[in-house]
C-alpha cells in the first residue's frame, strides 16, 4: 500500500469521525451512553465481520503461524483503549457541552508523541512539535472554548484523550506485524460492544423501543464510524507513524464544524475559520517537512549505479581481506604454542 492511499484513508476516516459527532450527541436523546455504544459498535461489527472472512480468512494461517499470542494481546489492548476512549467521551457529553468535549478530545495530539518519546525512547521528527501547537491553537479557536467554562465532565474527556492516544499507538504497532485490517477492525468493535453492553446492562435500561427511536444515529455512527472508519484508520497507519497520524486525525474538529454549519445551520465565525486554517497548517507541516528533508538528503547523497557497484565490490574484498588477516593471526598463535 502506498503513502498516498494511507493519506486518503486517514482523511476519509477523519471526515466520518467529524460528521459522526452530531449523531453521537443526538443519539442519546432516549438512551444511555453505554446502550448507545454497545448497539453502535455491534452494528459496526456486523458490517465488518463478513468482509473479514471473505477477504482475510485465507491469510489467518500465514499471519498467525509465527506469533498468535502477540496479535491477541495487541488486539485486546486496542479494543480496550477504544472502549475506554469512546465510553469516556460519550458519558462526558452528558456533563459538558460539545465545545468543551471537542477541544479537550484534541489533547490526544500532543499525548501521542509524548508517550512515544517517554516509553519507546524513539526519536520524533522535529516538525511534529510545531504541528501539535498549531493543532491545539486551531482546536481552541474552532470550538469557541473561550466562551465556555471548565466542568467536571471535562476531566472525563481529557482521560478519554489519553486512551485515544494509546489506541493510535497500539494500532501503529500491530499494523507493522500483521496484515489483517478488517479482522482487527471486527475484533476491536466486538470488544467495545461487549464491555459497553455489560456496563449498560447493569446501570442503564435496554428498551428496544427507545433504541429504535435512535436508529438513524446508531446506523450512521455504527456502520460508518464504529465500523469502516476504524478500519480506514488501520489502513492509514500502515504508512503513517502514530505522531503524524494523530495530527491528521485532528482534522476531525474541522469536519465536525463544517458538518454543523451544513446540517444544523450553525454560523461559522472568524475564529472558527482561523481555527480550521491553523489545524490544516499543522497537518500540512507534519507531512511536507519530512518529505522535503528526505528529498534534499537523497540529492545530497545520490550515488550513481556504477559507483554503488564499485563500493559493493570494495566492501566484499575488504571482508575477504579481514577474514584472511584473522586466519593468519590464529595460525601465528598456533605456531607460537607449538614452539613453546
Amino acid at each position: 500500500m502506498s503513502k498516498t492511499v494511507s493519506l486518503i484513508s486517514a482523511l476519509l476516516c477523519t471526515f466520518i469521525w467529524g460528521t459522526t459527532f452530531i449523531a453521537q450527541d443526538t443519539g442519546m436523546d432516549n438512551i444511555g451512553p453505554f446502550t448507545f455504544n454497545s448497539v453502535r459498535f455491534f452494528v459496526g461489527f456486523l458490517a465488518i465481520v463478513p468482509l473479514a472472512f471473505l477477504f482475510e480468512a485465507k491469510k489467518f494461517k500465514f499471519e498467525f503461524e509465527l506469533d498468535f499470542k502477540t496479535f491477541v494481546i495487541l488486539s485486546f489492548l486496542i479494543g480496550l483503549s477504544l472502549f475506554l476512549g469512546s465510553a469516556l467521551q460519550q458519558v462526558a457529553l452528558l456533563y459538558t457541552d460539545v465545545a468543551n468535549a471537542a477541544f479537550f478530545t484534541i489533547f490526544y495530539v500532543p499525548m501521542v508523541p509524548i508517550i512515544i518519546f517517554l516509553f519507546k525512547k524513539k526519536s520524533i521528527h522535529w516538525s511534529v512539535w510545531p504541528s501539535v501547537v498549531l493543532c491545539l491553537i486551531g482546536g481552541y479557536l474552532l470550538t469557541n472554548f473561550h466562551d465556555a467554562t471548565v466542568r467536571l465532565g471535562d476531566t472525563l474527556v481529557v482521560l478519554g484523550a489519553l486512551f485515544w492516544s494509546t489506541h493510535i499507538i497500539f494500532t501503529g504497532i500491530i499494523v507493522t506485524k500483521y496484515n489483517l485490517p478488517l479482522t482487527l477492525g471486527a475484533i476491536q468493535t466486538l470488544i467495545v460492544a461487549f464491555f459497553s453492553f455489560v456496563i449498560g446492562f447493569i446501570y442503564e435500561e435496554f428498551v428496544i423501543e427507545n433504541i429504535l427511536n435512535e436508529l438513524d444515529s446508531i446506523l450512521y455512527a455504527g456502520i460508518l464510524s464504529g465500523g469502516f472508519a476504524f478500519v480506514l484508520q488501520i489502513y492509514a497507519q500502515k504508512n503513517i507513524t502514530p505522531a503524524p497520524a494523530a495530527i491528521i486525525f485532528s482534522l476531525e474538529g474541522v469536519f465536525a464544524t463544517v458538518a454543523a454549519w451544513f446540517l444544523l445551520n450553525q454560523m461559522l465565525g472568524l475564529n472558527n475559520l482561523i481555527g480550521c486554517f491553523f489545524i490544516m497548517s499543522g497537518v500540512l507541516l507534519s507531512q511536507l517537512l519530512p518529505l522535503i528533508k528526505k528529498k534534499f538528503k537523497n540529492k545530497l547523497y545520490k550515488i550513481k549505479p556504477r559507483q554503488l557497484l564499485f563500493y559493493k565490490e570494495q566492501k566484499y574484498l575488504m571482508k575477504i581481506y579481514l577474514g584472511n588477516v584473522k586466519k593468519i593471526l590464529l595460525l601465528d598463535k598456533k605456531i607460537k604454542k607449538i614452539k613453546l
